[in-house]
Parts: structure tokens; C-alpha cells; sequence
């Protein structure tokens, strides 16, 4: 009989198909299978940007918040500040002469760019010899500086700087982002504007911007952690900072889930994102701080003129109030020039000012600024008293104008606001004097050198605004910059300090708090101290977006 093999097939078939149906059912029945979640690389974590880049280039940069931050990713100096102190950066180490007018940089060895180049000396010189031009189109304070600086290139690992007189606050400078020689060299100063290098740059930084992209139009820009600062590898690909035109819009972006972060979360923005009951908020103080700055120059009032004037409307002000109604408590009272971590910082140097309106209200009426009898405001000589408040126009100064209108308005004060909203018109409006009290936000440098702000020369050829005029001042400020030990250099700042709190040319409001928002969809981030941009990726070795779903044996239970 002819056996049918195609039966016999079928009959084995479904027999093995049984049999291993028994031995899945008995394995199961003694250990399940379960789920875990393993995380793994991959996934772009995008942060929002109020605003946008304008020149990604560090000599450029000063003016454009974004702009500041980016290079800061990107770019090195030949030194930063960590923790408040000058370390080495591109440079392995540092000496001064006998003299203080020389200072000799040695670089690190095997420094290279994001595109491969070798960094030298080269680098350095064209960098800085860029802002000694005439037509440098950057900070003026940057070219004078540079201007008064010799350069000496003295092998590819080693360069000194010789000055005209000794200076102090020179460091500082060499904090300031290198620009790649190779790529730039033959291009004038006057040409730095027109570069496309201020859109797609290369440095030596931590972060790599990607060549792949259009973010121009795409309006998200991508920067790939460099392997050279992250050796162990990161999780994430990549980070994308995505720009919006206003607040609103970042903060409706975040809540929608199209962005993981807001970089930095304005006073204003700060009641909408709590709302999130995910988000994680790191707070910490910033390096920056608001202050009222009264013109004492002749385009002025003759109220801020008056030192007795300026006092009473310093009692006038209640800036915890301030802090309190115009920033949701984002901030902390200072007593100015020099932020807490400065080693000038001198507090008690300076007069506490606190709200007394009873003390206010004499030094108006002393001065003759009276009240006349069924009226709110004061008047001297028949003329009320209009102070001209400049501002430039953001969620956060505006709010903190207004507080300002309404308290000194119950003195009987008439502020007459006037804000911009274009950041050069605004510088231009503080060159000219143009105003009579201005609220600034100041980003001072690690050094206390203040002489570009506070000194008589710095009235003409700097950024005294206020037309503060003060011999001894000026002259202590400028003793101070040409010793470089601090400790000697103290007294000279603590007499400053005198005469700066006797005048009051500015009368310092709150230090900024920065303040960082993530969701909750990305783990494993933990940020402490928060000094400049890149500290906030401290632990970005660790922070996870992907994760993937893997079927294991169930874990045994214990009996």
C-alpha cells in the first residue's frame, strides 16, 4: 500500500505543535513572563528660547541674551569662571611679570576644533587681534581694551600679551571665546557681521552644532555633545534650542508638550508653568542684577541731580514689594554694585535702604518739592515733579516700571514711563542721557573692576551713564585695576564704595534668580549650582528620553 507522506507530515506537525504548547504552558505556569523597561540612546531634548540668535559668535554676542548663551556651548576662552573663580580653559596655565604688564599664556596640548583643525596660538591671535581693529563692529569697551594690548605669538603652545601699564582686570578678558584661524583668517573686522560663521559656527566648546540642519527656517537649532567632553557617551542625541517670539507662546508650547524645558522662565511666565503638576523647577541666583540709575549729567532733572532728592526717593522704594508684586517673589534685594559672590562685596559699606516714606517725604519737602494743599502731586516753583523712567521693553522690566510708577506716585512723584522694545535704540537713548532714571539690568564681569562704569574718564569713552563725577572715586577705581593682588586691592574698592553710597548714582534693586523648567518626560536630571550655561549639563551623561519594552522571566517570588 503506497503511503500518503503528505498526511504524515501533517500528523507530525500538529503533534510537535502540541507537545511544545505543553512545554510552554508547564514553563509558563512555573515562571511568567513579565515587562521591563530598559532606557536607551536616542531622542532630542528641546529646550524653548525666548527669542532669537543673531550672531552665534562670541567677539559679537553681547548684546542678544540668546546669542550669550549659545557661544557659551560652543566656544572657549583661554579662561572661564568656575565657582566664581578664574581656572584655566584653553589655556593650561598663566604668568604675570614682576611688572604686571606682561602675561604669558601656555595652552593645552592636543586641543582640536569641532572640525578636526588643530587649536594653537594662531587661533588666539587673529581672535583678539580682531577687536583691535578699527572697524570692529562689537562692544567698544572690548576694542579699547585689545586696542591698548601687544600681542606676541612665541611658539604654537605659547603666547604673551604686554600692556601699556599694568592691569588687573585683563584676565577677565581672556575669558572671551577663541574664533578657528583657519577658517576666518583674511577677513576684516568690518566683515564679521556678514559672516555665515555667526549662524553655523565652529568652536572648542562642549557642544557641536550640526551641519545637517536648517534652523533658520526650521527655527530649532541642534547642538550634538562633543565626545571630547563626554567621553563616556550621553543618552540623548542631541539638544535643540527652539526659539519663539514671545513668552506666551514658549509657555503654551511647553504646556502642550512640544518642547521638554524652558532654558530660562521669566517672572512672568512662572504662574502658568506651576500649573504643570510634572514640571521640575531649578532655581539658583543669577549673575546679573537690576538697578535704578539717575542722571546726574546736565541732560537730567534737577531732582536726580540732587544727592538729597536721590535718597528720598531711594526711601521711596519698597523693593521687596517690588519683588514681591512685579517678579512673584523671583528675586533677591541687593545692596549694589557687587554681587554676594565677588570678593569686593561689602555690604556694610552701603546704607540699607528700606521702605520709609516718612523719611522720603522730608527729604522732598526739605528740598522744596511740596505738596500744595488738595493736590497728589509735588511741585517746586510752580513745576510738578515728571521723572523720565527708561526701560527696555520685556514681561519682566515692564512689570517692575509699573511697581516703580505706583509707589513713587504716592509720593506724589510723576514718573513718565518710556520703554523700548529695540535693544540698540535703548543703548542709544542711555548714551545720550535722554532720561532721568533707567532701569538697567547689569551682567558684571568676575572681576570688580569698574572703572568703564563708575570712573570720570568712563563719562565720555565708557558706559557711565549717570554722569557720576567723582574725583576720589574715580581715582581709587583707577589705583585698584593697576595692583593685581586682591588683597591690596580691597581698601581701594571699600573707599569707592564710600563715595559711591554718598552720591547714590544708582540705587541697586534685586539680584536676578535663574530658573530652569523641565517636564516630566525626561529622567535623570539633576542640577546644582547654576553659574553660567553650561552648568546646567553637569549630568547630562545621565538624563534619559528612549526607553524600550523587553519581555523577561518573571522574578521568583519569595515563600
Amino acid at each position: 500500500m503506497k503511503l500518503n507522506m503528505r498526511w504524515q507530515l501533517l500528523f507530525a506537525v500538529t503533534g510537535f505543535s502540541l507537545v511544545f504548547a505543553l512545554l510552554s504552558y508547564h514553563v509558563q505556569s512555573e515562571s511568567r513572563l513579565c515587562t521591563e523597561r530598559f532606557a536607551t540612546s536616542g531622542g532630542t531634548f528641546v529646550e524653548g528660547v525666548f527669542g532669537a540668535p543673531e550672531y552665534i559668535n562670541p567677539l559679537l554676542a553681547d548684546d542678544n541674551p540668546v546669542d550669550r548663551q549659545l557661544v557659551e556651548l560652543i566656544f572657549d576662552g583661554l579662561t572661564r569662571y568656575e565657582n566664581g573663580i578664574l581656572v584655566p580653559a584653553l589655556a593650561e596655565s598663566w604668568e604675570v611679570s614682576e611688572d604686571g604688564r606682561t602675561v604669558q599664556f601656555q595652552l593645552l596640548n592636543d586641543t582640536v576644533w569641532h572640525d578636526g583643525e588643530p587649536f594653537t596660538t594662531e587661533d588666539v591671535a587673529f581672535t583678539y587681534s580682531l577687536m583691535q581693529d578699527e572697524d570692529f563692529p562689537g562692544d567698544p569697551a572690548r576694542q579699547r581694551l585689545w586696542q591698548a594690548v601687544d600681542i606676541r605669538v612665541i611658539s604654537p603652545e605659547a603666547i604673551e600679551f604686554v600692556l601699556r601699564e599694568p592691569y588687573s582686570g585683563f584676565l577677565d578678558a581672556t575669558t572671551t571665546g577663541i574664533l578657528p584661524a583657519h577658517l576666518l583668517a583674511g577677513i576684516s573686522a568690518g566683515d564679521l557681521l556678514e559672516q555665515n560663521f555667526n549662524r553655523y559656527p565652529i568652536g572648542t566648546g562642549p557642544f557641536v552644532v550640526g551641519t545637517d540642519q536648517d534652523w533658520m527656517a526650521d527655527g530649532i537649532l541642534r547642538l550634538t555633545p562633543s565626545a571630547a567632553d563626554w567621553p563616556q557617551g550621553v543618552r540623548i542625541s542631541d539638544i535643540g534650542f527652539r526659539f519663539f517670539p514671545s513668552e506666551d507662546s514658549l509657555v503654551d508650547a511647553f504646556k502642550a508638550g512640544e518642547i521638554q524645558a524652558i532654558n530660562n522662565v521669566s517672572p512672568a511666565m512662572l504662574p502658568a508653568v506651576i500649573q504643570d503638576p510634572e514640571v521640575r523647577l531649578f532655581s539658583a541666583p543669577a549673575s546679573e542684577y537690576s538697578s535704578l540709575l539717575f542722571n546726574l549729567g546736565e541732560t537730567g532733572s534737577d531732582a536726580t541731580r540732587s544727592s538729597e532728592i536721590r535718597h528720598a526717593l531711594a526711601y521711596g522704594l519698597d523693593r521687596e514689594k517690588i519683588i514681591d508684586q512685579a517678579l512673584n517673589g523671583q528675586g533677591i534685594a541687593l545692596n549694589g554694585p557687587y554681587l554676594p559672590d565677588s570678593w569686593a562685596y561689602q555690604p556694610d559699606t552701603l546704607t540699607l535702604y528700606t521702605s520709609q516714606p516718612i523719611s522720603a517725604t522730608i527729604g522732598l519737602e526739605s528740598a522744596g518739592w511740596l505738596m500744595p494743599e488738595g493736590s497728589d502731586k509735588r511741585e517746586k516753583d510752580g513745576n510738578p515733579m515728571i521723572l523720565r523712567l527708561l526701560a527696555f521693553n520685556t514681561p519682566t522690566n515692564r512689570a517692575v516700571a509699573e511697581e516703580i510708577e505706583v509707589q513713587w506716585k504716592e509720593l506724589g512723584i510723576s514718573p513718565l514711563m518710556n520703554l523700548f522694545s529695540d535693544w540698540r535704540d535703548f543703548r542709544r537713548a542711555l548714551s545720550n542721557g535722554d532720561f532721568d532714571v533707567a532701569l538697567v539690568n547689569v551682567r558684571p564681569s568676575g572681576d570688580p573692576d569698574l572703572y568703564d562704569f563708575w570712573s570720570q574718564e568712563a563719562i565720555i569713552q565708557g558706559q557711565n551713564y549717570a554722569g557720576w563725577n567723582r574725583r576720589r572715586a574715580s581715582e581709587a577705581l583707577e589705583e585698584a585695576r593697576q595692583i593685581w593682588p586682591a588683597d591690596e586691592r580691597l581698601p581701594l574698592y571699600q573707599a569707592f564704595l564710600r563715595y559711591y553710597d554718598e552720591d547714590l548714582p544708582e540705587l541697586s534693586l534685586y539680584q536676578h534668580i535663574y530658573t530652569y523648567a523641565v517636564n516630566g518626560s525626561v529622567e535623570g536630571i539633576s542640577i546644582g549650582r547654576i553659574d553660567d550655561t553650561r552648568d546646567r549639563y553637569t549630568s547630562l551623561a545621565n538624563w534619559i528620553m528612549s526607553y524600550q519594552d523587553i519581555t523577561v522571566v518573571c522574578p521568583e517570588k519569595e515563600t
